[in-house]
């Protein structure tokens, strides 16, 4: 089934480190947004199904209730839904409070996305978070008590001025806020971000690269240990508690995504919408088209895709699997050039099936490269 992207664009400040498509809050043209988006779903042919939702941003936890019911109204009404649908808002700590906890909850919202980023103060400020470690603890019993049994939490590793004690006590504050997912990612510096700025001017420094890999490791290992299985390069959960949405993106799958900026995959074709909010807003306003670049990728692109995607999770890829559906013997291809890998203990072959160990997924990036 499809999973469906919703893109929320709004924020309540902007982040120093941040590179996605956003902008600061306006009611107006939130109000003028939604209403857009909605349009846009209700225009998309009906009779496909579709089994996730996600609101990504952005911070989407800055709309409504009412807002979010709207748009998952608009989604049933276009789409065959099956009754146990993953439907996802990124959230915010301190955009929300219990109330608006329990209208999301009532909206149709069954999992939460926390930013939460970090459990230390000083951290946070460094990013230009707005919200407390205490409020990021609170914010968890919060959905709980709301009747949330799907809760995910973001943390962002190698953080100026952060060492490996650190982002270990991060990890030990995730695991006893214990949620049912969580994402680690490594903090990436894009060109013209802000924070390289501030960096340099409080000559601030990210820990040697050997650190940062020392702290990917320990904190999976740590994780091991409190019963969260590792499923991605990035991600580990609970059992049962995988996000359904985001495996669409590395098991070959298939999705549709709304609103400024959105992309989608479709029957081997990709496209994306126009970024600009308020360009966007006028487009669908004027019932004109949205999208601003669509291209079918080639049997080829689809391939490698299939390959470096499915990679990237603990189970692996089976290319037998994958090489039947784009008429290729995938080990004959590129045996060569993963066998020295193999060699080294960074990427196994269990018969059809190919999966990094976890010192591979420190290197994934050189092992996908034999495919690209």
């Amino acid at each position: 089934m499809l999973g469906l992207y919703l893109h929320i664009p709004f924020c309540s400040s902007i982040c120093n480190y941040c590179n996605f498509n956003r902008g600061l809050y306006d009611d107006a043209l939130k109000t003028r947004y939604v209403d857009a988006l909605r349009t846009e779903i209700l225009r998309e042919s009906q009779g496909s199904a579709a089994d996730t939702i996600f609101f990504g941003g952005g911070t989407p936890s800055l709309l409504e209730p009412r807002d979010v019911a709207s748009l998952i109204e608009a989604c049933r009404a276009t789409f065959a839904m099956p009754g146990d649908v993953e439907t996802t808002l990124e959230t915010n700590p301190e955009t929300v409070d219990r109330a608006k906890l329990d209208a999301f909850r009532a909206a149709g919202v069954n999992r939460l996305s926390f930013g939460v980023q970090s459990f230390q103060d000083a951290e946070l400020q460094r990013l230009g978070r707005i919200h407390s470690a205490d409020r990021a603890r609170r914010v968890v019993r919060e959905a709980r008590a709301a009747g949330f049994e799907n809760v995910s939490l973001d943390l962002m590793m190698w953080l100026p001025e952060q060492r490996v004690a650190d982002w270990l006590a991060n990890l030990d504050a995730l695991i006893e806020a214990d949620p049912d997912h969580a994402s680690l990612y490594l903090l990436e510096l894009y060109p013209n971000a802000p924070l390289r700025d501030e960096m340099a001017r409080a000559q601030w420094s990210q820990a040697p690269d050997e650190d940062a890999a020392e702290m990917y490791v320990r904190g999976l290992e740590r994780l091991d240990a409190a019963g969260y299985e590792q499923y991605e390069i990035s991600n580990v959960a609970r059992a049962g508690r995988a996000s359904r949405h985001n495996l669409k993106y590395w098991t070959d799958g298939e999705w549709l995504g709304f609103g400024c900026g959105a992309h989608s995959t479709r029957a081997g074709v990709r496209w994306k919408n126009v970024a600009a909010t308020g360009d966007y807003v006028d487009r669908i306003n004027a019932r004109a088209g949205v999208v601003v670049d669509r291209r079918a990728l080639t049997r080829e692109e689809r391939l490698e895709e299939a390959l470096f995607t499915g990679l990237r999770l603990n189970a692996g890829v089976d290319i037998d699997r994958v090489g039947a559906r784009y008429g290729c013997d995938v080990w004959g291809r590129f045996g060569d050039g993963l066998q020295p890998f193999v060699d080294e203990g960074l990427l196994v072959r269990e018969g059809p099936r190919l999966r990094l160990t976890r010192g591979g997924m420190l290197l994934a990036n050189e092992v996908m490269s034999v495919f690209v």
